[in-house]
């Protein structure tokens, strides 16, 4: 099932494969942004069984409202540097037994490497076949496999990276980014629950599918780490106590651009993208992590002090470019019809100071670096077209050679696109 197909007709078993697959997939994506209060009986349930796995006896549950206040003050879960010290201790002093933790890690890392075994029997291409494009993910996946993309592929594809970009990328790094901001405590003895569908779902639905057969031992593992990720937040395990977070509560996501396996990021202008139970949760504008003030108050001043780009370019375009050059007094360098988006601008203004720096800006008197206005080639999905903002060197003063220069591209070059987008 894994050999080339003809280009004008896949056939139809690989074709239910991939809709199954794709059912699948929303599955798990739905564990992984559910905000459904915890099933806590099964969340210690499996917790607990895990606990035996490891000769541990299970632990005492304590709930917690977020990740956030999981590790508060007085917390009955013991600080991680002991965890940490025997991470980073020789091996002849470490003895014979590791905390908890680092057991339960093991275990898991096992478990992964035995299912990673099994899949990947099911993802060799034979000899002859081509290989996968490394553009695959932004490729219909029934185009792909007319164009001869083995199933194992378009399978591997359209769950585990869309699950890892849905769920990883989108959802758990902003959080991960949140707590390291508000908390010292390292996170290196944490699980987290629904945030981990993305590497439970995968192997799942391999097993489901039918294409992958895995040791009794190794399923009776993936189904309570899966039970994990299907009924909590995320989870501390210490010796004798287990601290648990519960689900969001609430969580606002789109999807993403020009996404063809389902892939979504986050998103709200009215308030914090993640919320849980507590108030804890993350600030994120299409997909970026961003402080509160960029949606509360954003400023020139605010913008002009903060040193993420990504950030400024979120409060600015929050404000809106037109009030932001206004506001923020930037004078026009140049004006020229944009060659790559046909009855378009391109407009290039000073920048004031700012603690940025622009790759190739000029050093000494004068701007730090450029901003280049202009009209994005796509269409939103409410068929505006956005305008947008892009750093560039102070030392271009044409607008159209700063537009070649985000593309890597000579003025020359970039006035012979027919449309860039």
């Amino acid at each position: 099932m894994t050999g080339r197909r003809g280009a004008e007709n896949p056939d139809t078993e690989s074709l239910s494969l991939l809709r199954r697959a794709a059912a699948i997939r929303d599955e798990w994506l739905a564990h992984g942004l559910s905000t459904e209060p915890a099933d806590r009986p099964a969340a210690e349930a499996a917790i607990s069984a895990l606990y035996r796995l490891v000769d541990r006896p299970p632990p005492r549950f304590v709930w917690a409202d977020s990740p956030g206040s999981a590790l508060y003050p007085g917390s009955p879960l013991r600080r991680a540097e002991p965890t940490l010290a025997y991470l980073n201790a020789p091996d002849a002093v470490k003895g014979a037994d590791p905390p908890v933790h680092v057991r339960l890690a093991d275990l898991w890392s096992g478990m992964r490497s035995r299912l990673d075994r099994a899949v990947a029997l099911r993802l060799r291409t034979p000899q002859g076949a081509p290989r996968p494009p490394a553009t695959l993910p932004a490729v219909p996946p029934e185009r792909a496999l007319r164009d001869g993309v083995g199933i194992g592929a378009m399978i591997d594809v359209t769950v585990r990276h869309s699950l890892t970009v849905s769920l990883r990328d989108a959802v758990r790094a902003p959080l991960l980014t949140e707590f390291a901001a508000c908390s010292p405590r390292p996170l290196a003895d944490a699980f987290r629950g629904q945030h981990d569908a993305f590497q439970v779902g995968p192997y799942d639905a391999w097993n489901r599918l039918g294409l992958a057969s895995y040791p009794a031992w190794a399923q009776g593992l993936l189904d309570l780490w899966s039970a994990t990720a299907r009924s909590c937040g995320w989870w501390w395990p210490g010796e004798e106590v287990c601290v648990v977070a519960e689900r969001t509560a609430a969580l606002h996501s789109e999807p993403m651009p020009d996404a063809v396996h389902g892939e979504v990021r986050l998103h709200h202008d009215g308030g914090p993208a993640v919320l849980y139970r507590d108030g804890w949760g993350a600030h994120v504008l299409n997909g970026a992590r961003v402080p509160a003030w960029v949606l509360t108050n954003p400023t020139p001043e605010r913008i002009a002090a903060e040193a993420n780009v990504e950030v400024r370019r979120a409060a600015i375009e929050r404000i809106g470019w037109d009030a932001y050059i206004d506001a923020a007094g930037l004078s026009l360098v140049a004006a020229a019809p944009d060659p790559g988006n046909p009855g378009s601008e391109l407009r290039l203004y000073d920048m004031p100071e700012s603690p940025v720096a622009v790759p190739g800006a000029r050093t000494g008197p004068g701007p730090t670096g450029r901003v280049l206005v202009v009209v994005n080639g796509s269409l939103e999905r409410d068929g505006t077209r956005r305008r947008y903002g892009l750093p560039v060197p102070g030392s271009l003063d044409d607008p159209v050679d700063a537009a070649g220069w985000t593309y890597g591209l000579s003025r020359d070059v970039y006035a012979r696109l027919a449309r860039r987008t």
